[in-house]
C-alpha cells in the first residue's frame, strides 16, 4: 500500500529526529525501517531525514522541500514609525516627489524654513528621526507612497539654415563649465501630439555649473518671439550670461541670435544634428522643471500663454530655490559594468552661492530673497496655476481629436500626483 505525500511528510517528520540523534548502527536500521515505509531510495531517504524542515538542492537538480519549521515573528519595533512616515510623506509632497538621495541633503534647511512658516510641526522624537534619517531609509518608507511617472514627449525640431557653417559645434573643450554662465537652450513644444497650427512654446535655459533654470512661454517657435524672449530672461539670470549653447533648430539658428551674441561677445555654439545628448543638460530640466509642471496637454489661447508665464514665474523660485539636483562626478566602466558617481544633492541656488564667481552682492540678494520664501505657500500657488491651465483646457473650443496615448499621458500625469 502507497503512502500519500501527507503521510510520508508525517513519517519523516517522527523519524529525523531519532535519526540525527543515534549512533551509526541504529541509523541503519532506522533507514531501513524508513525506506521499507515510505518507499524512497537509500541515498534520497538520508537527505531527507537530514534535512527534514529545510529546503536542499542536490547535484541532480532534486529540491527536498520538507515541512517547514514556522518563523519567529520580529521581536524588534521599528525605529521609523508611522509617525516618521507620515511627517515624511507630507514633506515629500511640498518637494515634488523627489527621490531619497536628493531629499536627504536638505531635510535640515526644509524643516527649519517650514516651521518658519507653520507649515510643518512635530514632536521632538519625530524630528531628529527625520534629521538622521538615510536616503535609502526615507525610499524604502515613501514606496507604498511614490507614483512613477513614465512619461515619454517627441521631438519637433526642424533644421535650420546655412548659417550653422558659421556657428562652430560646441567642444567641451573650449568652454569653462565650472563656471556660471554657459548655458544650453532649447524649446518645449505644447502641440498636445498634434503638430498642427500654432501652439505655445517653453524656452528652457539651463546653466551648465549651477543648473539654474530659467523658463518662458512664447506664442510659437518663431524667430522674433524666441529671441525677444531670450533677451527677457539674461537679466533675471543671478550671473553675467557667457555662452549660449543650442540645437540645430531654426528658431535659434538664425542670424538675429548670431548677430546679438557677437555684438554683445557671447560664445554661440551648437550640437551635432541629431544628438540628443550634445544638449544633455538641458534636455534633463525638460522633463523635470517644465513637463512634470505642466504637462503634455495642447496650450495654444493667449489665456493659456498668460497663465504658462505665471506659473513659470513661481516656479523659478520654487526650483531654483528648492529643488536639489544631483551633478555626475565621474564614471567609470569594467567590461559591461558601468558605475555612475554623483555628487551630493544642492539646489541651484547652493550651488550659486558656492561659485566663486559670482559677487557677493549678488549672493547677499539672494539670501535675502530665500528668506521670504515659503516652499509650501509656493507648491500650492503651482498647484492652483495647474488647475486653472486644465480648466482653460476644458473651457476651450474642441479641435481635432489627439492621439489616445496623448491623452493617456496627460490623464496618468494629472490623475497619480497626490495632493500637497
Amino acid at each position: 500500500m502507497r503512502l500519500t505525500m501527507k503521510a510520508k511528510q508525517e513519517v519523516t517528520k517522527a523519524s529525523a529526529g531519532q535519526y540525527r540523534g543515534a549512533s551509526k548502527k541504529v541509523k541503519g536500521k532506522i533507514l531501513d525501517q524508513f525506506i521499507a515505509t515510505t518507499g524512497y531510495s537509500r541515498w534520497y531517504a538520508r537527505l531527507v531525514l537530514r534535512h527534514e524542515g529545510r529546503r536542499v538542492q542536490t547535484s541532480k537538480q532534486t529540491i527536498v522541500v520538507v515541512e517547514r519549521k514556522s518563523r519567529s515573528s520580529r521581536k524588534r519595533a521599528r525605529y521609523y514609525d508611522e509617525k516618521v512616515q507620515t511627517a515624511l510623506v507630507k514633506v515629500w509632497r511640498i518637494m515634488d516627489y523627489i527621490c531619497g538621495k536628493r531629499l536627504q541633503p536638505m531635510l535640515p534647511e526644509l524643516l527649519t524654513v517650514l516651521e518658519r512658516y507653520n507649515e510643518f510641526r512635530c514632536d521632538r522624537e519625530t524630528k531628529a528621526k527625520l534629521l538622521r534619517i538615510s536616503a535609502a531609509s526615507i525610499d524604502r518608507l515613501l514606496q507604498p507612497e511614490r507614483r512613477k511617472y513614465e512619461l515619454r514627449g517627441r521631438a519637433g525640431t526642424k533644421p535650420g539654415t546655412l548659417l550653422k557653417k558659421q556657428i562652430p559645434i560646441r567642444t567641451f573643450a573650449e568652454w569653462d563649465e565650472q563656471q556660471p554662465g554657459f548655458v544650453e537652450i532649447d524649446l518645449v513644444a505644447h502641440d498636445g501630439g498634434l503638430a498642427a497650427g500654432d501652439y505655445c512654446q517653453t524656452l528652457d535655459v539651463t546653466d551648465i555649473a549651477t543648473t539654474w533654470t530659467e523658463t518662458v512661454a512664447v506664442r510659437n517657435k518663431a524667430q522674433t518671439w524666441v529671441f525677444a524672449a531670450l533677451k527677457e530672461m539674461r537679466p533675471k539670470l543671478p550671473f553675467p550670461l557667457l555662452g549660449i549653447d543650442s540645437d540645430n533648430g531654426s528658431e535659434f539658428i538664425n542670424t538675429y541670435l548670431l548677430s546679438y551674441c557677437q555684438q554683445q561677445k557671447l560664445s554661440f555654439t551648437r550640437s551635432r544634428p541629431y544628438r540628443k545628448n550634445d544638449n544633455c543638460f538641458v534636455e534633463q530640466k525638460n522633463y523635470s522643471v517644465v513637463r512634470r509642471a505642466v504637462g503634455y496637454q495642447r496650450y495654444d489661447t493667449e489665456l493659456q500663454l498668460r497663465l504658462l508665464n505665471e506659473l513659470y514665474a513661481v516656479l523659478r523660485l520654487y526650483s531654483n530655490f528648492f529643488q536639489p539636483t544631483m551633478k555626475l562626478t565621474s564614471k567609470q566602466r569594467v567590461g559591461s559594468k558601468v558605475t555612475k558617481r554623483y555628487d551630493r544633492a544642492q539646489t541651484p541656488y547652493q550651488r550659486v552661492l558656492a561659485a566663486l564667481q559670482v559677487s557677493k552682492a549678488v549672493k547677499e540678494r539672494l539670501r535675502a530673497q530665500q528668506q521670504t520664501l515659503n516652499p509650501a505657500a509656493l507648491k500650492r500657488k503651482l498647484m492652483r496655476l495647474q488647475d486653472q491651465l486644465l480648466k482653460s483646457r476644458a473651457s476651450s473650443k474642441p479641435g481635432r481629436a489627439r492621439p489616445p496615448q496623448c491623452r493617456k499621458r496627460n490623464q496618468r500625469y494629472f490623475t497619480n500626483a497626490p495632493e500637497c
